[in-house]
């Protein structure tokens, strides 16, 4: 999480999740939120410090499509919304 501090206030910018980027939006992973979850992730290449950029989304917008390590991934939102972005 990000803390701006202008003119002693403090601005908090929320923590994004792959689930937020655009289509064609690029970030890079920070953490994976869910420990249940994150060694399926983590096998499926998801790991913190890879660049991963969000591919297409279906037209009711689950699943979604990311590109990491050079492949395409197939995620359910609430898989990617537990891959937090720095």
């Amino acid at each position: 999480m990000f803390v701006i501090s202008l003119n002693k206030r403090e601005v908090q910018e929320p923590q994004r999740s792959v689930k937020d980027l655009r289509i064609g939006e690029k970030g890079v992973i920070g953490h994976l939120r869910d420990p249940e979850m994150s060694l399926k992730l983590l096998e499926m290449g998801c790991i913190p410090g890879t660049e991963v950029k969000l591919n297409s989304k279906a037209p009711l917008g689950d699943p979604i499509t990311i590109i990491v390590n050079d492949y395409t991934l197939s995620l359910r939102l609430d898989e990617a919304e537990n891959i937090m972005l720095k």
